[in-house]
């Protein structure tokens, strides 16, 4: 009886002593993962991710417990040249076009106040540290990605960004409508910067979030991806995929993409379309299991179509190395304004989707050196000119060539917050976390930003376009004479 009255007493002893042990496995766990995530930033991601040869790197040390006022700011490398020997790409004409309207007035503090009606957030740099003050709450973490990629342009060029105070608005839709700034006495639209803009906007055109990751979606930086997505090229040739097209996605965003599904192969038709829908919440649910951008170039043919509006999808499309079928968008983001039909893609009538997409489908199957052409000419487009370099030099010059037409200077305004590389890395974990840590520039560059091409002439945009309406008008001849016999 005595041995029982012992053993019940020393049993909860045990159970706080097993308590207490799995506590302290549990905290060093926690102590070598926190670690393990400081290493990862300053140790082999800097070989694989970017800038090994450059002349700074930045250092190993890395508080968590430092706020931004506390952190010095990266100091300019006296030793760059002022100027590069390499051209950016002729997408970067387009910035010109993107601020045209304030050319002739320059920009005041009034005008950008004016886009706080719309703006999600206002993003100020002053000296080189980044101020914001956010408006409305925005859809994920749009707002937060787009300033750490501000945040990393900060570190790559350090001392060569000017003072900056803009309002940016992160929802699909491009909102600074040119019908309501006509007229004899029309004001001055406000400078708003965003992901999209179409021919009836003047929003100015930004690069979007999901080129430093998309964590929600489980869709990764897109240097990470955009290697993935090229090795993946490798291993399945065009010829030995799958003869259709392909597309994935949310069918419920966007008309377009409910009527596309009417285009799904059935016991009556076959328009050589493979479409597959989506549903975000259970593909999360499931692991993301089955979305995995580098796993779907499989197909000889990829579809693009906008959703809400235009979409982050079309450069993972393009990549695939499969001649892509771009439904006629309304919508364009920074660089597809410069792609061309039936050289870069294949134009589908968006009021006749399925008869369109199976012609291309049978004309590609009957010219496959051509479609494989085309194919590779749009994959080459984004692996070529759409590296992250570029991606950053095309930010670059956008805000640079804003700067110069403001007319007072930036000043840090009332209630606005400093942010900065540290804070945004360890305020989060999980995949937020390793998809900053995977797209942090480790190293300011050794090399200026390339060269910004000069202006379009003022008859060079109308003849550009011109020559896009009638290479998409030469595809619906083809396509109507084989339908239709005339």
């Amino acid at each position: 009886m005595i041995k029982n009255m012992l053993d019940r007493q020393q049993q909860p002893r045990r159970a706080q002593s097993t308590a207490v042990f799995f506590l302290a496995i549990l905290i060093v766990i926690g102590l070598i993962t926190q670690w393990l995530d400081i290493s990862i930033i300053t140790g082999s991601l800097q070989k694989k991710f970017g800038f090994q040869d450059s002349s700074y790197i930045y250092s190993e040390e890395f508080d968590c417990y430092l706020n931004c006022s506390n952190i010095p700011s990266p100091v300019k490398n006296d030793n760059v040249e002022s100027s590069s020997a390499l051209a950016c790409p002729d997408y970067f004409k387009w910035i010109h076009e993107d601020l045209r309207p304030w050319k002739e007035t320059g920009i005041s503090k009034k005008m950008v106040e004016e886009a706080k009606k719309v703006a999600h957030i206002r993003i100020v740099v002053v000296n080189g540290r980044l101020y914001t003050l956010r408006y409305k709450k925005v859809f994920q973490t749009r707002d937060i990605v787009t300033i750490w990629g501000i945040l990393q342009l900060l570190r790559l060029y350090p001392g060569r960004l000017p003072d900056l105070d803009l309002m940016l608005e992160c929802g699909d839709r491009p909102v600074i409508k040119k019908r309501d700034y006509g007229g004899l006495e029309a004001s001055m639209p406000p400078p708003l910067f965003h992901y999209s803009g179409d021919e009836s906007s003047y929003d100015i055109v930004f690069p979007d979030w999901s080129f430093w990751g998309w964590p929600e979606l489980n869709i990764k930086p897109w240097e990470v991806l955009k290697q993935e997505i090229h090795e993946g090229n490798a291993r399945i040739k065009w010829k030995d995929r799958e003869p259709y097209a392909y597309w994935k996605g949310n069918t419920r965003v966007g008309a377009a993409r409910r009527d596309l599904a009417k285009c799904n192969a059935s016991d009556q038709d076959d328009w050589k379309a493979r479409i597959f829908g989506m549903d975000w919440n259970e593909e999360k649910k499931q692991g993301f299991k089955s979305s995995d951008v580098a796993n779907q170039c499989t197909y000889r043919y990829k579809i693009y179509v906008e959703g809400v509006s235009w979409s982050v999808s079309q450069k993972y499309i393009l990549a695939c190395d499969s001649m892509a079928l771009i439904i006629k968008p309304q919508f364009y983001d920074f660089f597809t304004r410069s792609l061309l039909p039936s050289i870069h893609y294949w134009p589908i009538n968006t009021n006749n989707k399925c008869e369109s997409i199976k012609f291309a489908v049978e004309w590609g199957n009957n010219y496959t050196d051509k479609a494989q052409e085309i194919g590779r000419a749009g994959s080459n487009f984004v692996l070529e000119n759409l590296v992250m370099d570029y991606v950053y030099d095309y930010s670059f010059h956008l805000l640079n060539e804003y700067a110069k037409l403001l007319k007072y200077k930036p000043t840090v305004p009332e209630g606005a917050e400093e942010t900065c590389s540290e804070a945004l890395v360890c305020s989060v974990r999980g995949q937020k976390k390793r998809y900053r840590i995977h797209s942090m520039v480790k190293s300011m560059s050794d090399s200026p930003p390339c060269n910004m091409p000069p202006s379009f002439e003022p008859e060079d945009v109308s003849v550009f376009l011109e020559r896009k309406a009638n290479l998409t008008n030469q595809v619906i001849l083809w396509e109507r004479n084989e339908i239709h016999g005339n």
